[in-house]
Formats: C-alpha cells, structure tokens, sequence
C-alpha cells in the first residue's frame, strides 16, 4: 500500500534529520525538545511544500513519542507508540484543523472547550492549524488568552502562507520559524536520490528544469517528478527537450533567438518563433514572464556566475547572452522591459491574448531604435507611466515606423504645444492660470490652505493645512501638465512658507483698522458709543 502514495507523501519525511533545506529550523527544534524549553505555540511561515504541515506532524510526535528525542530521529515509526497514528493524522490527542474550511470564532470556541480536557493517552494535547490567516478576527481574538496561558498539557502548531495577514497579537505570543525556499543544487541531490530509487530514467537536465519549475517547493519538485516518471518508459529516457514540452517550459535559447531576431529587425522571423513556441502549448502569460527573464539576464549578465545554482543557464545559453549584451544597449533593454511588463498588464483586457503578444513583438521592432528622448517624451508619457494621452498620433506612435515618428508627428506636435503652451513662472501666474481656466476649486486651494515654500521652473514646494483637498497634488500636476505641456514636480514641505493670498488679506486688513484705531475720530466715536466695535473699513 506504501508503494501506491504519490511521491510527495510516499517520501515525506518523519523525522527531523530528513528534513530537506531547513536545517537551522529543525536544529532549534531539537534543541528546544530536548532541554525541555518548549514554547506554548509555534508558527510556521513560507510559501507551499516546503515542511510546514511536516514539521508541525514530527513535533507533535517527538513530543508524545515514548522514546527521547535523539531516539526518535533514528526511528521512522515506534512500536507500541503514538508515531504512526500522528503521522497518519488520526491520532485521538492531536487534533489538524483547516483553517480555511473552519474561519469563525464558533469553530475555535469549540476547539477551547476541547482543549479543557487533558490528553487520552498521550503526554501533551496538540492542534495543528493549517493556513491559520483564514481565521476571522473574532476567531483569532477569542484564541488570544488560550494562547498565552494554556494549561501544561496544551500545544499549538500553526502554519501560514501569509503571514502580514496574522494579528500581530497572535504572532507575539507564538515562536516563529520562517522556512525558506529550497536551495537548487539541495533540491536536485534530492530528487536525483528519489528518481533512482523509483528507477525513474531520467536526464540530469530534466531534473534540473524540475527543480526550475517547483521554485524551491519540495512538494512541487516531488509532483513534477512523479509526472516525468509516469512519463518514460523502459525504452527511453526523460530528455530536456521532452521535459520542457510536458511542463510547457520555454527553451531559453529560442527566447535568446527571438530577442536576436527582434534586435534585427526580422519581423517575419520574429512572429515564425513565436508562433513556435505558443503551438507548443506555451500559454503568453508564461512567455512575457520567461521574455523579461531573459532581458534581465542580458542587462546583467557581467554580474552572473557561469556556472550557477540555480540552473538557470546552461553554458551555451550564457554565452549568447554575452554577445547579446555586446549589441543591445541598456537603454534598448530598460525600454523593452517596460513594454513587457505594460503588455503583461494588459492580457486581461483582450479577448486573444496570442494576438495582443504578436502586436507586441511587432512593436518591440520599432521602439527598438527609438532615442532616449523620444522615450522619455512619448513612452513615459503613453505606456509607461498611463498619463494623458494628449493627441491621437500619441496614442498610434508606436505602429508607426521611426522616421515618420521623427518627421511627421513630433514636428506638428511641438508646433500645436507652442502654440498652447502656457508660461507659469510665478506663484501669482499660476493663480491667475486657474482663473483663467475656471479652476475655482484649485485656485481658493492654493489662495487659502497653501502656504508657498519655493517656487522655481518645473518645481513648487507647499506647506499646507488641514482644509487642504486630499487630490490636491494629484489635480494640480495633471493640470499644470495640461497647461504647460511640461511635467511639474509639486514638493510637501514641513516649513511654514509665506503667507497665504488669504493671510495676506487678512493681515492688510488688520493694519488698516490698527492704523485707524489710532486716530482721533476713532477716539471720538468710541467715546460717544461706549459699545461699538470696528469691523472693517472700506
């Protein structure tokens, strides 16, 4: 019956010496078992299959387990002892709960009301909680006393994917262990040990992309293999190339390839690869993903090992990649890493994502030669940081071929900005620009709840009050944009600044009636009429 589990379960380890990666973790549990300092709660944090559930199971069993704790390392299951039922989950004192099936505060009430009686035939009573951050907040406030000061037989195990969604209430009163992600090279010295145990044929390669694949997750690398094994057979074994169509991995060096040809020019050579590759099953979510891998690897691959841990790169892959680096500029790169990730963002949004990726590639062939200014000036503005699309040629530049852009476009546009273009070289011009456009609202804003620190070109500095509207900096950039043609950085300060135009006015208006009051008529009024009162003068 052993031999029919899945590997991830069929090899799961029972003890802390076969703990795969987490070593530190598994030599302070050891420490803290054996000298008898075992905190009431432990909490586990990481992504998925990397022992969290694992670890929480060999505590519950090393501290019910008849034997002392280096004993038990040395033994899978113990005779006549708690192991195998703790293990198999159906032990009668230690209890695992799912967090995500039982979130309310009535599921944890009934677990206190459990908890008030001791263990049946163990040592300690134990509940193991599972994606403990699905608990609701009343649920995790009515375990806080429990936690803190449970009775002498009464452990808690908790386990977590995201752990900035837990009370910080509830992690003070636990140990936490964050479990990292499995080193690579760990990783595959594991699976390789697996695979020639199930008599699995398989290439170190594919292994490799395995370990790729699971992202430092033991339990995807064991799902994976479990896969690559059910698919050999006696007569064959598990290449690289056979191992990338059964995961839908990309082959880097065409990845490499389509960057070259793009560099080129070559757009029939370009879409040929392309539509390679996404017949091959590659969805084009997980190509933009693998595309800006290898961008980042082309930008920075000075600063990479040749030989590395991750198999990332094997040796010919990285050496196209050094001649690649020789060609491509950084700006080039920098660009079309933008696109990427503009393009990612926006698969959503049409109906055939295969299509909006072409597109993408047709455009990448075309911004390639684009200067830096031309970058800064259209991109930023259209793709990169989605401002105002000012005119329709902005909103087509990039389907266009590069001299027209240069020619044609940026000539009639520089025009039509010269001739709307609006001069704000002062605080008071920029009043008199939202009077001028009715922006009432901005214009009482900046006469009285702002307070000017520094005005200079492209560049105002504010000190403000509490009746400030909250999307003030975000309408006044977006306006000064509009009328000026030019980007605007509006600073908050923490000096006073000058007056407000409302202060101003108020303090005139005080002077004016210190100054009267200090006249004769002034005098003589107020002594004719002992209650009146100077309000204003006009």
């Amino acid at each position: 019956m052993q031999n029919s589990k899945v590997l991830a379960l069929k090899y799961r380890p029972q003890n802390l010496n076969e703990l795969v990666g987490q070593e530190i973790v598994a030599e302070t549990i050891y420490n803290s078992i054996k000298s008898n300092k075992i905190p009431n709660a432990f909490l586990f944090t990481g992504i998925r299959g990397v022992g969290k559930t694992t670890i929480a199971r060999i505590i519950a069993k090393s501290l019910n387990c008849k034997y002392k704790i280096d004993e038990i390392t040395k033994n899978k299951f113990c005779e006549n002892c708690h192991c195998e039922s703790i293990a198999n989950s159906n032990h009668i004192d230690v209890l695992e709960m799912d967090a995500a099936s039982k979130t309310g505060v009535d599921d944890v009430r009934d677990l206190i009301e459990f908890s008030r009686y001791g263990p049946t035939s163990s040592k300690f009573k134990i509940f193991i909680i599972d994606e403990v951050h699905m608990l609701s907040k009343q649920a995790f406030n009515a375990l806080l006393k429990t936690l803190e000061e449970p009775p002498k037989y009464l452990k808690f195990i908790f386990a977590t994917t995201e752990i900035k969604k837990i009370p910080t209430t509830i992690i003070s009163r636990c140990q936490r262990f964050d479990l990292s992600r499995i080193d690579s090279e760990k990783l595959f010295n594991y699976i390789k040990d697996i695979s020639i145990k199930e008599n699995g044929r398989i290439s170190d390669e594919a292994l490799k992309l395995i370990c790729k694949c699971s992202e430092g997750s033991v339990r995807d690398a064991l799902s994976l293999l479990d896969r690559a094994i059910l698919s050999t057979d006696d007569n064959s074994i598990l290449d690289l190339s056979k191992a990338q169509k059964i995961f839908g991995h990309i082959d880097k060096s065409q990845l490499i390839f389509l960057l070259e040809k793009i560099f080129k020019g070559e757009e029939e050579k370009c879409l040929e690869i392309y539509r390679g590759i996404y017949s091959a099953g590659v969805e084009p979510s997980a190509f933009l993903n693998d595309f800006l891998e290898i961008i980042y690897y082309v930008k920075n691959i000075h600063s990479l090992k040749k030989v590395g841990t991750n198999f990332d790169l094997n040796d010919k892959e990285f050496s196209s990649l050094q001649d690649l680096s020789k060609i491509i500029d950084n700006q080039t790169l920098l660009i079309f890493w933008q696109f990427t990730i503009k393009t990612t963002s926006e698969l959503n949004m049409v109906s055939n994502p295969n299509i909006a990726v072409e597109m993408f590639l047709l455009r990448l062939l075309y911004v390639k030669k684009i200067t830096q200014e031309d970058f800064d000036n259209k991109i930023s503005a259209n793709y990169i940081e989605n401002s105002h699309s000012k005119t329709k040629s902005d909103q087509t530049l990039i389907g266009q071929p590069v001299n027209q852009i240069k020619n044609v476009i940026q000539k009639e546009e520089l025009s039509e900005k010269k001739k709307n273009k609006n001069e704000i070289n002062s605080f008071n011009k920029l009043i008199e620009t939202c009077s001028k456009y009715k922006e009432m609202r901005l214009k009482y804003d900046l006469e009285t709840n702002v307070n000017l620190v520094n005005f200079e070109k492209n560049r105002i500095e504010i000190s403000f009050n509490e009746n400030l509207d909250k999307n003030f900096v975000k309408i006044l950039s977006e306006k000064l944009l509009e009328w000026t043609d030019q980007r605007w950085i509006i600073t908050l300060s923490k000096n006073k600044g000058i007056h407000s135009k409302k202060e101003e006015n108020k303090i005139k208006i005080d002077k004016i009636i210190d100054d009267f009051k200090k006249t004769d008529d002034y005098k003589k009024i107020t002594s004719l009429f002992k209650d009146a009162k100077l309000e204003n003068i006009e």
